[in-house]
């Protein structure tokens, strides 16, 4: 048996017949990401000796026939965004590369606490900023299904070491579509939470305000465990929410009584003619499993990848103000100490980290904040009004996660613009504060992954999770 290939489900469910131990699991992980991991390079750091101690203890409580948790003895990978004590954190950055993390972030204790082993931390773009894994300090991560191919980003890593069998499931970030839209480019499951849900406590800032921690995994049930293990209302985040205190509840309905809004927005130019396709026929298999179908309008979702350009580059340039070269990281000496700050984050920060900081230093400089910065919030509020009108007629909303199937490495770094219109379908919901999951393609007359995005009001967690299974179950 490949232990590395199964899901969280079915490897808890060997562990616990005992038909194979918490050590076999994470060797066979680890004799993976050997095999594989040179040609693919998801892994900035691998805790192999952690790992297998952690495995160990696990195997002695099961000798003791003690009761695991569904996450005890699974091997996840996390982004290197996410802090990890006493592991490197570097956020694909040089800035960092020689930082060590001194704590855990809120979702790593959660996990830890499950008795889940974290296997490593997972590649990324600088600082989460860019949609191919291609800006990363230390080289670009492959996608799995191509070579020649990006993974997506900026949690290109996660998802290709699960999409390549070198984890069960893992750790992303997603600020405008950076869970969902390397899952849709690795063929896999990947969920963006309702902001608040999980805490960013640990989490290395890009945007504050859209940042939030989602799984990676291979199912949706798998997606919904992670979930259900990393959420909760964290002291240390005043942006988390103790949601079950909200008292939202979702009616979990019959397929038949689901109704699932299409926008008409989604079908733009610039749509690849395979996404196209694969996104018809995901509609076709819902109708054909009684679930109604709706045209539905979001007017303001043309104007929401600007509106999110000028958002995110604002808190960007205040957030990464910290990386200066005298608390920590990267520091280079100068003729004195703005000198200093200069030649540390010239030399620390890549192009597109600098650009967007200078795009944000401009959009919140005197006489342009109006202009731009204020005027992009009141478009986020109007986004978010699209999508709070919307479900007043609908349960729930489905477009593509992305409108080209994965490119090829280098054919849009150069272009900015190319670039971000990667992110034009999954921004708005980030925006919107709403939940999103990015799931598999079934249908497709293409070689390469594609993926349809599922999104539902605040709080809807569990009904995105009922659609997602059901589709899924449908081709079982």
């Amino acid at each position: 048996m490949s232990f590395n290939k199964l899901t969280i489900v079915k490897a808890h469910k060997g562990l616990k017949e005992r038909k194979f131990s918490a050590t076999e699991l994470i060797k066979a992980i680890l004799t993976q990401i050997e095999k594989v991991d040179k040609k693919i390079h998801a892994y900035l750091y691998v805790a192999k000796e952690y790992a297998l101690k952690q495995a160990k203890e696990i195997d002695d409580k099961i000798k003791h026939n003690k009761e695991i948790d569904i996450l005890e003895g699974i091997p996840i990978a996390v982004k290197d965004n996410i802090l990890v004590e006493d592991i490197p954190c570097t956020s694909g950055s040089n800035i960092l590369k020689n930082y060590i993390a001194p704590y855990d972030a809120f979702v790593v204790q959660k996990i830890k606490q499950k008795g889940a082993i974290i296997i490593g931390k997972t590649n990324m773009d600088e600082f989460a900023m860019g949609s191919s894994t291609e800006t990363s300090y230390f080289g670009p991560t492959k996608n799995p299904y191509d070579l020649e191919r990006v993974p997506g980003g900026s949690s290109g890593g996660s998802a290709a070491a699960v999409a390549s069998n070198q984890c069960i499931a893992a750790l992303g970030s997603d600020t405008g579509g950076s869970i969902r839209q390397p899952a849709c480019f690795c063929n896999i499951v990947g969920l963006k939470p309702t902001y608040g849900r999980v805490s960013r406590y640990g989490l290395m800032a890009m945007a504050s305000s859209l940042d939030q921690i989602g799984p990676l995994a291979k199912t949706v049930e798998d997606a919904e465990i992670l979930l259900s293990a990393i959420e909760g209302k964290d002291d240390m985040d005043s942006t988390s929410v103790n949601f079950e205190k909200l008292k939202i509840k979702t009616k979990i309905k019959k397929a038949k009584n689901l109704k699932i809004g299409i926008p008409k927005e989604c079908f733009i130019k610039g749509l690849d003619k395979e996404v196209d396709f694969a996104i018809k026929k995901v509609i076709e298999r819902f109708k054909n499993l009684g679930v109604k179908i709706y045209e539905i309008s979001l007017p303001y979702s043309e104007y929401a990848l600007p509106c999110y350009y000028i958002i995110m580059a604002s808190e960007v340039s205040a957030n990464l103000a910290r990386y200066d070269g005298i608390k920590y990281g990267l520091s280079l000496e100068g003729k004195d100490l703005i000198d200093g700050y200069f030649r540390t984050r010239r030399k620390g920060f890549g192009k597109e980290v600098k650009r967007r900081i200078i795009l944000g230093t401009y959009c919140l400089s005197a006489g342009y904040y109006d202009a731009y910065y204020l005027k992009a919030q009141k478009v986020r509020t109007l986004i978010k009004n699209d999508f709070e009108k919307a479900f007043k007629k609908v349960d729930l909303v489905i477009t593509p996660t992305s409108p080209t199937v994965p490119f090829k490495i280098g054919e849009k770094i150069k272009d900015p613009v190319k670039m971000y219109l990667s992110d034009i379908y999954t921004v708005s919901v980030n925006l919107a504060g709403v939940p999103a999951i990015s799931i598999p393609c079934r249908d497709t007359d293409s070689d390469l992954p594609i993926g349809f995005q599922i999104i539902g009001p605040h709080f809807s967690e569990d009904l995105i999770f009922k659609a997602g299974k059901l589709y899924e179950s449908s081709y079982l």
